[in-house]
């Protein structure tokens, strides 16, 4: 959808903040529009479909998720952040469960508003005149990857002068990335809310196995990005109701790749990176890319290879109508431990197929 990209939309319920923000954003070149009930809020987005929404959690008369979706049915791209008060709700929960982009803090700093504004509207741009459609994006992969790649640097380097805005820098371009990985799950039924199913999986597994909970974090993060690299991939491969040919296959086995590729340049997560690049790994060596084997693996790259699979089993795929039985999928990971997974983890794995 063609959406000005300088469009904001303020819905909360204090008129003062609306009218802060509509003074600070509109001295700056960003076209307000505000509003003071939730209700009132989506009849204004869905006339004007702005690129941005700030929305106040303490908004009462419409449940923010049931907003949240509205907006996206309309605009997919639409971004979202939540404002509210951290001694009131937890920002980082209440963002990751409504789907929502990002957040502020209230009271609001004029400073981070701006600065959160124009970045995240700049991101948006970046990925809607890059990305297109992903029926397209095998022609563009490369010149997305280098954009992705010039971002990340250019990011890294502005952190430096960014000090006092702590780690948003950061926190933005992670969640540009989630949100393209959203963006490629839903894009087919097959593998919708696959990232999240991954990571709920692989965090039961590593909490069964002790692992700490740094690690674990970073293994979270690693499956919501996994399948980053498949955004150059054709519909028609990603959705192909038959056996792929060996170049479809090729280019398939090449996606732990260019996701460990697209994230290089975020030095600060290298167990991220590794995860990603090595989730197709197998036990026996005879995985990809790299064709590393036993603990050779990164601990969290197998624990992802055995919530990746499990996820793919269970669910209906193109070339089949429905996922397998828990029976069935018992057999499977019993038939491959030692050769495709760790015993290890399958073990972990099948003692908490209950809490699944």
């Amino acid at each position: 959808m063609n959406v000005p990209v300088n469009t904001i939309l303020i819905i909360d319920r204090d008129e003062a903040v609306c009218a802060h923000l509509r003074d600070v954003l509109g001295v700056r070149g960003f076209e307000v529009t505000t509003a003071c009930t939730g209700g009132s809020g989506l009849d204004l987005f869905m006339r004007l479909v702005p690129a941005m929404v700030m929305l106040d959690l303490a908004i009462q008369d419409l449940d923010i998720r049931y907003m949240i979706r509205e907006m996206r049915r309309i605009d997919e791209q639409t971004v979202v952040v939540l404002m509210g008060y951290p001694d009131e709700v937890n920002l980082v929960d209440e963002t990751q469960s409504a789907r929502a982009t990002d957040f502020l803090e209230k009271p609001l700093r004029t400073e981070k508003v701006i600065f959160k504004a124009r970045q995240l509207l700049d991101v948006r741009e970046t990925l809607s005149t890059r990305l297109g459609s992903l029926e397209k994006m095998e022609e563009n992969v490369v010149h997305l990857q280098k954009q992705h790649l010039l971002l990340a640097r250019r990011m890294e380097e502005t952190l430096g002068n960014l000090a006092r805005l702590g780690g948003d820098f950061r926190e933005t371009y992670l969640r540009s990335l989630r949100s393209m990985a959203r963006a490629l799950d839903s894009r087919h039924r097959y593998t919708y809310s696959h990232c999240d199913n991954v990571a709920r999986c692989a965090e039961l597994i590593g909490r069964r196995m002790g692992v700490e909970a740094a690690y674990l974090d970073d293994m979270r993060e690693a499956c919501f990005l996994h399948d980053l690299g498949k955004m150059g991939l054709p519909a028609t491969v990603l959705t192909k109701p038959g056996t792929l040919s060996p170049e479809e296959t090729a280019e398939m086995r090449l996606h732990p790749v260019r996701g460990a590729q697209i994230l290089e340049p975020l030095s600060f997560m290298p167990h991220v990176i590794s995860f990603v690049r090595h989730h197709h790994e197998r036990w026996d060596g005879k995985g990809y890319p790299d064709g590393l084997s036993g603990e050779r693996i990164p601990l969290g790259a197998r624990i992802i290879a055995v919530a990746d699979s499990y996820d793919a089993m269970v669910s209906p795929r193109s070339y089949r109508r429905a996922g397998l039985s828990l029976g069935e999928t018992k057999e499977e990971f019993a038939r491959h431990s030692g050769s495709q997974f760790d015993p290890k983890i399958v073990n972990a794995f099948l003692k908490s197929l209950e809490d699944l």
